[in-house]
């Protein structure tokens, strides 16, 4: 990848018994706190913040240019042990075309040269197959990660929602065109990674959803779920000893190689689990024709990296069966902190740089 960023990567294999007693400290009070930037290279990310300082009714982001010294005392520090802590309230401030809150990184191929556009191909990596591929910051691109979900929100008025009780800690996500007649160019996202942990569970799910490249008014455009550890959404059972605990470390790898998405999954416990995806087809990622996705997938799409906290408990209400999960949520933090109202998420690793040729089985 073009302007490879290589994120520093901390304790790895740290236990879970270790997380579980430290992940949750807040940063330092004083301003001699450090910063992420100061363990994890930041130079090519922006963050989006459940916060609204600046009261233009937007959620705040922070630039790269910022994010060196950068840092916010509930939704974005290092924690004691130098790992990088995400967190959101249910009820905050969302994007445009969101009702979900999120502490969350975007991948900037630009770095500081803001001269390039934020959704110009520069500043976004595409497949091989696309014509204008060469146009491109990238073609194709691998983020590999280390995480632990340390809480999920508790308390949703429609739990049937798939959404509810669930963040998302990895994805990539398509710009959006304003012309679509190409058939791209929907801002939809061939992969979400969730973490989904019933009330009452002991144990949570890892689970990734590709989403059908289809326009929004398209009945068909719905997210495909492929279950990793435990269970996916569809299912409301404790997925027991197979599932992921909180404070469970796990990581991820995204590979986008050539015109193929590559994922491995990992966990201490479970060993790996991989899986392949087009991103030129409409084979999914069984190997079986999708005669309803987009035929290209997502071949003429402008593509970028996120990770963090992307908080799935919106506090929309509704009887949609996929996204309204009428979450609990005051928008003061402090109490929606304490009634459990909030998601968070801790990195211990965060890499993103070139594709690399697969070395590893796919499911």
């Amino acid at each position: 990848m073009r302007n490879k960023v290589m994120i520093a990567s901390i304790s790895t294999l740290a236990s879970i018994a270790l997380l579980s007693s430290n992940v949750a400290h807040s940063a330092k009070s004083d301003d001699k706190a450090p910063p992420p930037a100061s363990k994890f290279d930041m130079s090519h990310w922006k963050i989006t913040l459940p916060t609204d300082d600046n009261g233009d009714g937007k959620p705040d982001e922070i630039m790269v240019a910022k994010m060196k010294k950068f840092s916010h005392p509930d939704f974005f520090y290092l924690n004691d042990q130098g790992a990088m802590v995400f967190a959101s309230p249910n009820k905050a401030p969302s994007t445009k075309n969101s009702s979900n809150t999120r502490s969350e990184l975007r991948y900037m191929l630009r770095g500081k040269n803001t001269r390039l556009k934020t959704h110009g191909p520069e500043n976004n990596f595409a497949v091989e197959a696309r014509k204008d591929s060469d146009k491109f910051g990238s073609v194709g691109g691998k983020m590999e990660a280390t995480v632990a979900v340390n809480h999920v929100a508790k308390n949703s008025a429609n739990p049937k929602a798939k959404a509810a009780y669930s963040t998302v800690v990895g994805q990539i996500h398509a710009t959006k065109y304003s012309n679509n007649k190409g058939g791209f160019g929907w801002g939809n996202e061939p992969i979400k990674i969730f973490y989904k942990k019933w009330p009452g569970h002991e144990m949570g799910s890892v689970f990734w959803t590709y989403e059908r490249n289809l326009a929004k008014d398209d009945p068909n455009r719905t997210d495909i779920d492929y279950p990793v550890f435990g269970n996916s959404w569809k299912s409301d059972k404790d997925p027991g000893e197979k599932g992921i605990a909180l404070n469970e470390e796990f990581s991820y790898t995204i590979n986008v190689h050539r015109n193929t998405m590559y994922l491995t999954f990992t966990n201490e416990r479970h060993g790996t689990v991989t899986f392949k995806k087009s991103l030129v087809s409409n084979v999914d990622a069984n190997g079986k024709v999708d005669k309803f996705d987009n035929r290209y997938s997502y071949g003429g799409d402008t593509l970028y990296f996120k990770a963090g906290n992307y908080n799935q408990c919106s506090v929309k209400k509704g009887t949609g069966g996929l996204w309204s999960a009428g979450c609990a949520g005051t928008g003061d933090w402090a109490t929606d902190k304490a009634n459990g109202d909030y998601s968070q998420s801790t990195f211990t690793k965060l890499i993103v740089g070139d594709s690399t040729p697969p070395n590893i089985a796919s499911k």
